[in-house]
């Protein structure tokens, strides 16, 4: 065991019983895939989270008493800035009753969002306000999914190795809702709301005298600070900084980088344990895929899984009766399902497509897996998996497995038996390899 190591586990071994069960931390995910990314990194590093669908109710908060993390899976992304001054408050005031130190509004680590659709400048505004915090420090690099922030620009890895600036990403400067036109987070955000925003670029978070660096943005009187972000290092110390600024910031913004670092923190402090084997996954008989994405990458994935024995759905063409006949005929067989709206890119349209879609595509998962008993799922798409996941009669998900860094297999809680348990990853269009719905299927990473 290294020095930091050592130390880390002598502190957490002298932390009170009640230290070690008090809340840490809260969030609120802009949509569902994005928030069992969240979910993914605290419970895979031993943080105990309860990730609920909508705001819970008394009765749903005990049944995870002493979770150390609670998050609020969201839709934020999609909608409008008058959607978000109506109901985001109240969300944000919920979990500021809980009295964590700090709290989250998840977004993408791609922050494709505009002034119409997703607007991430209003949702800070709004939590800026509800919990009374200074300013909004923002993360959004996350170096474990291959986004970078340098001097203020984004930066995404696409399809391996290779990185684009953002606004040259072969996606996302294509997205069909909310594509990204500019790499400067600044003007990208200035355009969305009023706002004084500060730069702690990668040189002063990297150079040793961070804590004053951000103590001189601080008297600017900024409503955002813009962290870069690149490797471990610059993680680890973006961490530290979010955490021993929490009362005067408490309110913070970014993508699952930002949990990813401050978890960095909470190790390196022994609030939190010094290492951490999360559960595996197991092999399952068969598996039902409904997929709203446009992706390039979902497309790969839909093809492979059909050349390795899924069998395939098309929505368009197939009434809703034919569509699920064919289904559970296809899962009596004992195969695997794939349910599809689209092969790739294509423009939106039809009579069917956004939240439309994604609620029907949640219907017809749970009739299948109601007539089939078939218990593990895989919703692909980033809005598609917010309105989907709410026909599910599911109240709360909790961490099952790691699949793909931001695409876990998550464990149902609900109500109705056939629901409660049943396992589901909620999967953007970006995330995973080419063989991603059979490494689900067969419960490997």
């Amino acid at each position: 065991m290294e020095g930091g190591e050592r130390t880390s586990a002598v502190r957490l071994c002298c932390l009170r019983r009640a230290d070690v069960n008090k809340l840490l931390f809260t969030y609120y995910g802009d949509d569902f895939t994005g928030s069992t990314d969240a979910l993914e990194a605290l419970a895979a590093n031993g943080v105990r989270t309860a990730l609920f669908l909508g705001t819970p109710d008394q009765r749903d908060l005990e049944e995870f008493a002493g979770y150390r993390a609670i998050g609020i899976a969201g839709e934020s992304r999609s909608r409008d800035p008058e959607w978000m001054e109506q109901f985001l408050p109240e969300k944000f005031r919920w979990l500021r009753s809980l009295g964590a130190p700090i709290c989250q509004y998840k977004v993408c680590s791609t922050f494709d969002s505009s002034p119409q659709i997703g607007n991430i400048g209003v949702a800070m505004r709004i939590g800026r306000e509800v919990f009374d915090s200074k300013c909004v420090p923002v993360v959004v690099a996350a170096p474990h999914l291959g986004r970078y922030v340098l001097f203020g620009h984004l930066f995404a890895a696409a399809g391996g190795d290779e990185v684009h600036r953002i606004d040259r990403h072969p996606t996302m400067q294509r997205h069909p809702i909310t594509p990204m036109h500019e790499s400067d987070l600044r003007i990208h955000l200035a355009k969305q709301a009023p706002a004084a925003i500060e730069l702690l670029d990668i040189l002063a978070l990297t150079g040793g005298n961070a804590s004053t660096a951000m103590e001189r943005l601080v008297l600017n009187n900024p409503t955002i600070i813009l962290f870069d972000g690149l490797n471990h290092r610059s993680g680890l110390e973006t961490g530290r900084l979010l955490w021993i600024n929490r009362k005067e910031h408490p309110f913070v913004a970014g993508s699952s980088g930002l949990t990813h670092d401050l978890i960095l923190h909470w190790r390196e402090a022994g609030l939190i344990p010094a290492s951490f084997s999360p559960a595996e996954a197991r092999p399952t008989d068969r598996i039902i895929v409904v997929s709203g994405s446009c992706s390039p990458m979902t497309e790969m994935q839909i093809n492979c899984a059909m050349q390795t024995g899924f069998e395939g759905l098309h929505t368009a063409g197939l009434a809703a009766n034919e569509l699920l006949d064919q289904g559970v005929d296809v899962l009596a067989r004992g195969r695997s399902l794939v349910v599809y709206s689209a092969l790739g890119p294509q423009k939106l349209g039809g009579s069917l497509a956004g939240e439309a879609l994604g609620r029907y595509l949640g219907t017809v998962l749970r009739e299948l897996v109601s007539k089939t008993g078939v218990r593990r799922a895989v919703i692909a798409g980033g809005d598609t998996a917010s309105h989907a996941a709410s026909q599910l009669g599911i109240h709360a998900l909790t961490f099952a497995a790691v699949m793909a860094p931001g695409a876990p297999l998550c464990r149902a809680h609900s109500n109705d038996p056939l629901m409660d348990g049943l396992e589901l990853v909620l999967k953007g269009g970006q995330v995973g390899g080419n063989d991603f719905f059979e490494k689900v299927l067969k419960g490997r990473t």
